[in-house]
């Protein structure tokens, strides 16, 4: 492969990776647009795009690789803080904005009464139309909020991954988050493939939504004394992280399918690896499944439960006598 070649690939798989997608591009993309306006400004604080112009043609190959090695320091500051950043949009905020996340509870709690009565057969035999109304307002009813009695969140982000932790594997006795750790190691690659690029989506929208909101913010001050257009600039970013989280949403319900997907697919082969015996119906599945649940979430110990060890080699037989060579029959 000629150098050119090697290097075409090479980029094709930074950008290609999950750091690249969740990390430093967002991040990236940000730093330079809050750049940009910075170079931007002029004295009296207005805004002209060819002075950033000239800025940056006057910068050396040296100024633009410590700026890009400078993103790419921040993207990967930033990068363990991805799954705080999530649970951030899900709801679970600290203690300061506990008034506003019980105001969320409350709004999240009468969106799912409002589906919880949409979703109620009301006539005996409805008609087809209404029939496919009630479907479609339980399905989403299902998939957006965990069902009674566990608590709501104050974020719809929130309460679509918590139904997806209430009901993968729920059916199995398998609680979802305590399984999940040792359930991804055994799955089949085509299903690995799929749960990862579904919370590569989820990620990334969470990721674009915060820093969309963060941008827009961090330019308030810097396009106050701006003319036309770069002022509604900010919007547009916050316009942006409201659509992020949105589609954030819509990725978490995909998410959640891939989740009981994996459990659907997988769960006897999880059991094969632990060599444990694979139940022999569905009562006997439910039991064993809140057992291991219970082991692995509060350490209760597994009595009376047998392993199995289906490969484990047999006995080598006895290697058998090598034939006699031709006219080697002992006589003389």
């Amino acid at each position: 492969m000629s150098a050119p070649a090697q290097l075409a690939a090479g980029v094709t798989r930074l950008t290609a990776s999950r750091f690249a997608l969740v990390g430093y591009l967002p991040t990236y993309a940000a730093l330079a647009y809050l750049g940009a306006l910075l170079a931007a400004r002029t004295p009296g604080g207005g805004i002209e795009p060819s002075r950033a112009l000239s800025r940056l043609h006057g910068l050396s190959g040296a100024a633009l690789a410590g700026l890009a090695l400078g993103a790419l320091l921040v993207a990967v500051l930033l990068h363990p803080l991805q799954t705080p950043l999530v649970r951030l949009l899900e709801g679970y905020w600290p203690r300061p904005a506990r008034a506003a996340a019980r105001l969320g509870a409350t709004l999240q709690e009468r969106a799912r009464n409002r589906l919880a009565r949409a979703a109620e057969v009301v006539t005996a035999d409805p008609a087809e139309a209404e029939r496919q109304r009630i479907l479609a307002a339980a399905w989403q009813l299902a998939r957006s909020f965990p069902p009674p009695p566990v608590p709501l969140l104050p974020t719809a982000l929130g309460n679509t991954l918590r139904a997806a932790e209430a009901t993968a594997g729920a059916a199995y006795g398998a609680d979802a988050v305590v399984w999940w750790p040792r359930l991804y190691p055994v799955l089949g690659d085509r299903v690995r493939a799929v749960v990862d690029d579904r919370r590569d989506q989820l990620d990334l929208a969470c990721r674009l939504s915060v820093t969309a909101g963060a941008t827009g913010l961090l330019s308030v001050p810097l396009v106050l004394g701006a003319d036309g257009w770069w002022r509604a600039s900010p919007a547009a970013f916050l316009l942006s992280a409201w659509v992020a989280y949105r589609a954030a949403v819509a990725a978490a319900r995909g998410y959640a399918e891939a989740l009981s997907a994996a459990f659907d697919l997988h769960r006897f082969d999880l059991l094969t690896a632990l060599h444990l015996p694979l139940p022999a119906d569905p009562d006997a599945e439910r039991a064993l499944g809140r057992r291991l649940t219970r082991f692995w979430a509060q350490a209760v110990p597994l009595t009376a439960l047998p392993y199995e060890h289906p490969h484990e080699r047999e006995p080598a037989p006895h290697p058998a006598a090598p034939p006699a060579a031709p006219g080697d029959d002992g006589s003389r």
